[in-house]
């Protein structure tokens, strides 16, 4: 059972990935990715379409990022795509909803499916820190999180609480506060993209890098970097 589960999911997974990139490539062409004027046409073009079926576009978004993120999906990439199609209020606010259901939901199938894999890989890893965590799992992963994993790549930041046996209750709303920060800035940036190339006339990075809507995000990440920094060594520095 767990064998046939691990092909559904890579089966499913590689489906989703497909579906996706042939909706991209279907509808964008390629070889004028690098021609600013065609990248203002595409953004006027999301932005009216996003603008006519903001309700739908935003359910469609909503359980797509579940099924992605479920599916071992990286996080970064979909934050700023939320931005960019939502801008930073309402993409901050869809994303931490679906993007927490979608990481309980791959909780749940790892720890039901996986567990003993699981310790088996991670265990070794984490175990300077599993008896920290199982002292106040909400509190401790809800700094995890907030910090943006220690680095662990957010699908293995999914998973790591099998190994002391997380409330479902516990991680979700950990998860949920925890991301808040970080998932405005990266959707901040998405809607700073947005904003720059609805308003200038050609691409320069100079340019974009010094855009408010770009420039202060950048900052805040920056803090959240140093911030996060500072909550590792007091709390994870036997975290290799």
């Amino acid at each position: 059972m767990s064998k046939n589960f691990k092909l559904f999911l890579g089966l499913t997974y590689l489906l989703t990935l497909v579906i996706f990139l042939y909706f991209i490539f279907s509808n964008i062409q390629i070889n004028r990715l690098n021609d600013f004027i065609y990248l203002k046409e595409l953004q006027l073009g999301l932005d009216t379409f996003i603008g006519k079926n903001l309700l739908i576009n935003i359910i469609y978004f909503f359980i797509f990022s579940i099924v992605w993120v479920s599916l071992l999906g990286f996080g970064s990439p979909l934050l700023i795509i939320s931005g960019i199609l939502f801008g930073k209020w309402i993409g901050t606010f869809v994303s931490i909803f679906s993007m927490t259901f979608g990481a309980l939901a791959l909780y749940s199938i790892a720890k039901f499916f996986f567990s003993d894999l699981i310790k088996n890989i991670l265990e070794k890893k984490f175990k300077h820190i599993i008896q920290l965590f199982q002292k106040n799992e909400f509190y401790y992963f809800f700094i995890y999180r907030f910090v943006g994993g220690l680095g662990v790549p957010f699908f293995l930041q999914n998973v790591f609480p099998v190994l002391f046996n997380m409330k479902k209750i516990n991680y979700f709303f950990s998860s949920f506060f925890g991301f808040i920060p970080s998932f405005f800035v990266f959707n901040a940036v998405g809607e700073g993209l947005n904003s720059y190339i609805e308003q200038a006339n050609k691409f320069s990075l100079l340019e974009l890098v010094l855009t408010p809507e770009i420039y202060y995000p950048i900052l805040m990440f920056t803090i959240l970097m140093i911030l996060s920094f500072v909550i590792k060594k007091k709390f994870f520095k036997n975290v290799n």
